[in-house]
């Protein structure tokens, strides 16, 4: 069990991670995604991450995991210009995406892992543009593997359902006056971008040790899936009905049952997302990749 004092103060730096409901996984879970990924590259794809990612104040890839989403604050501009790139929506109703009707142009996170991708291959690019790229890479995997950033209701990934969650995290004073008598007035997204993860009560390094530990690749077998991103976010999409992610006749409140039962998923696909980032980067940069 985290020390109690500690473990207030990850909360708090968690939090600062849901000041927009845009958010996937939150801070903790993406630093997951790139913490796991990391154990699993390659020599070749480590050294050139690290020679992309020289400078940066975390030069790891959990370090910059959740660069795509500060950019809100850091470069307003350039945020509004790729958030359509964090989610991908089903307009026809099922999870039979249509990339022509539900990605034009490449707008959406499966669009944009695959031209990040091509830009982190390029050798020839600038290393601004393939750095970037890298960051970008880690953060868009991550989304594609949170299931309310890849469905078809039309309730924005759950940002439209508002959900009364009991739970003793306190939020940031930004969000203080809808946390009263231990209930915090949310949504369905923010519930997975953060509160599933964060009451697990566990440090990073703790949880990534954790997560780690289990069986390695979290799938029975390695398959074309792992570089695949149309077929991860259509895995995301029918978790949503097939694991009862939206609570029963649709209860708008919940507490620590729902998270407790829910985090096995979470937990599932922060190892899925990172298994697959690290493949994707080894055969992009990696020892795999083409000369």
């Amino acid at each position: 069990m985290a020390n109690p004092r500690r473990f207030r103060i990850l909360v708090a730096l968690l939090c600062l991670g849901i000041a927009s409901t845009a958010f996937a996984w939150g801070r903790q879970g993406h630093a997951l995604v790139g913490d796991l990924a990391e154990r699993h590259l390659d020599p070749t794809a480590k050294a050139d991450i690290a020679r992309l990612l020289a400078g940066e104040t975390d030069p790891t890839l959990a370090g910059v995991a959740s660069w795509a989403d500060d950019l809100r604050d850091s470069d307003p501009a350039r945020f509004k210009a790729t958030s359509k790139l964090h989610y991908i929506n089903a307009k026809g109703g099922g999870c039979g995406f249509d990339l022509a009707r539900d990605c034009p142009d490449g707008n959406c996170v499966v669009g944009a892992i695959e031209a990040q991708r091509a830009i982190l291959a390029d050798r020839s690019q600038p290393i601004e543009a393939r750095r970037d790229a890298l960051k970008f890479i880690v953060h868009f995997i991550g989304d594609a593997h949170q299931p309310m950033h890849a469905g078809s209701r039309t309730d924005a990934g759950g940002n439209g359902f508002q959900v009364s969650l009991r739970t003793p995290i306190e939020p940031e004073a930004y969000n203080r006056s809808k946390y009263v008598d231990g209930v915090m007035g949310t949504n369905l997204h923010s519930v997975w971008d953060f509160y599933i993860l964060a009451s697990a009560g566990r440090e990073q390094p703790s949880y990534a040790n954790k997560l780690d530990a289990l069986p390695w690749p979290p799938f029975p077998a390695p398959s074309a899936h792992d570089v695949m991103p149309l077929a991860w976010a259509g895995e995301s999409c029918r978790l949503i009905e097939a694991r009862g992610i939206y609570p029963p006749e649709d209860r708008h409140t919940m507490d620590s049952a729902y998270l407790d039962a829910m985090r096995p998923l979470a937990e599932q696909r922060v190892r899925q997302a990172a298994w697959r980032l690290a493949q994707l980067l080894n055969q992009t940069i990696g020892a795999q990749a083409a000369p």
